[in-house]
């Protein structure tokens, strides 16, 4: 293999890139300026770092725009960090130190890749690149021809190069490789023609049925299983639309009962305010007739009529008396209506919200039971292929282990369901038991108020009564003295 040894290993690095982008600008005018103010990477679209010895490929992220990348005739060993240049079309890594295909699962535009001249034993993990058309995989040390069945998968691939690998020194080569890719156009740099594609038809026709019988039955497998978690992923964004709509339903439920509390509120302050109103009324007026009858009642010197006048004010008293506490009477029925009003209103606004919760919660749990299902269709049937070794995904040493036989998936997908349920339960309860609680200490803490404000106010009007009272009775005591 052509190798650099007369200079040390390189990483990429941004001025190794700028210094790459700046040579393969334009030589006008034009050019010269962009060189001096600098070009944007993201606004590059070619670029070439052929013959740079770079051991390692590193800051090409700000490429995002990339289309053709050139990186041939390095010392690469791994391919990696081109994680971000998903609009590249074109991918030159030959003539490098590459054992392994890796690190190319985001680019989905890839339409021509060339790995020529490298240390390839196997060809996987380009499963992402379904626009390939062009693949270069010549001097590798490619030699199973297991291999050329996993390129099927390529419906767009037509140019091929295997030369220089074991697998192209078999002798029927050539027409087993256009047997089980019967679309390819160029093999190895030349045209395939009409006589050879019939003689490798006519050679690979018994092979070629069968691993289309097996292709066909593992895609009718895949289906259904597409199908299954298809199913499993509409119920989880069914049940996540649940979730969402019992969330919004609450917070509209809310509004309705802060605007019912608030207009519950405004109506007692009201009638409050009203009352009161009416109560300043009467004792101001009789605050005024107050002064007088006491200066009259300090200036009688008859005492019949002191004694009439005296009878006369104790009355007024008492009709203060009882118009205070009629007034409040008035107001403490006008609140009772009000306050039971509210709470059967309170009470119906919380009891249609507990109803529609319930029932998207039912919801959830049939959702939850139809998943639960569905995924232990799944693992039975993940099980299975187990047994048989037919699973191509590579599952996590922890969830592999759970596949010892029927009983321990089953149970451990039971137990999730269980955990999955109860957490439905247990959320269910969780609002029901909070707006229940809500309401009852709601309507509790405002009877509590009501009684309290009363007895305030009764406690206010004795007081003032007992006040002019005492006033007229100190009169009253005075005159005897005198």
């Amino acid at each position: 293999m052509n190798r650099l040894c007369d200079m040390e290993p390189r990483v990429m690095d941004d001025e190794m890139l700028k210094l790459a982008v700046g040579e393969q600008g334009p030589r006008d005018e034009a050019g010269q300026l962009a060189k001096q103010e600098g070009i944007l990477f993201k606004d590059v679209l070619s670029l070439q770092l052929d013959f740079q010895n770079i051991l390692r490929i590193d800051s090409l992220w700000q490429f995002e725009n990339l289309r053709k990348l050139q990186l041939d005739n390095n010392v690469i060993e791994k391919i990696e960090g081109l994680e971000n240049l998903t609009h590249l079309v074109w991918l030159d890594l030959s003539f490098n130190n590459i054992e392994a295909i890796e690190g190319l699962d985001t680019l989905v535009n890839l339409e021509d890749l060339s790995l020529f001249n490298n240390r390839i034993s196997k060809i996987d993990s380009l499963d992402a690149l379904a626009k390939l058309q062009v693949l270069s995989l010549g001097n590798n040390q490619i030699g199973n021809m297991m291999n050329i069945i996993y390129l099927r998968r390529f419906k767009d691939l037509r140019t091929l190069s295997l030369s220089g690998n074991p697998v192209a020194e078999a002798e029927d080569y050539r027409t087993c490789i256009c047997a089980y890719l019967p679309d390819l156009v160029y093999l190895d740099f030349r045209r395939i023609d009409d006589q050879t594609k019939e003689l490798a038809e006519m050679k690979h026709q018994y092979s070629v049925d069968e691993l289309k019988h097996r292709e066909s039955l593992m895609q009718a497998r895949l289906e259904d299983e597409r199908a299954r978690r298809e199913e499993l992923a509409e119920h989880e964004d069914k049940f996540v639309i649940i979730c969402l709509n019992i969330f919004e339903y609450g917070l509209k439920q809310q509004e309705k009962r802060k605007a019912e509390l608030d207009t519950f509120m405004g109506c007692v302050q009201e009638a409050v305010q009203e009352k009161q109103e009416q109560g300043k009324h009467k004792i101001a007026k009789f605050e005024e007739k107050h002064l007088l009858s006491l200066s009259s009642i300090r200036d009688e010197s008859e005492l019949t009529n002191f004694e009439i006048k005296m009878a006369e004010y104790s009355e007024d008293i008492t009709e203060l008396a009882n118009v205070l506490m009629t007034l409040e009477m008035q107001l403490v029925e006008q609140l009772e209506e009000t306050i039971n009003m509210f709470e059967r209103n309170i009470i119906d606004l919380v009891g249609l919200f507990v109803e529609n919760v319930q029932s998207l919660m039912a919801q959830c749990r049939d959702l939850e039971n139809h998943h639960h299902e569905k995924l232990l269709e799944i693992a039975i049937s993940t099980l299975e292929k187990i047994v048989k070794g037919e699973l191509d995904e590579d599952l996590p040493d922890a969830v592999r282990s759970l596949f010892v036989d029927k009983d321990t998936i089953v149970n451990a997908v039971g137990a999730s369901h269980d955990i999955h349920l109860l957490k439905i339960d247990n959320r269910e309860d969780e609002l029901v038991t909070r707006v229940n609680s809500w309401c009852a200490h709601l309507v509790d803490k405002i009877h509590k108020d009501e009684i309290m404000r009363n007895r305030r106010r009764v406690k206010e009007i004795n007081q003032y009564i007992d006040h002019v009272q005492s006033e007229l009775d100190s009169l009253e005591c005075s005159d005897l003295l005198d």
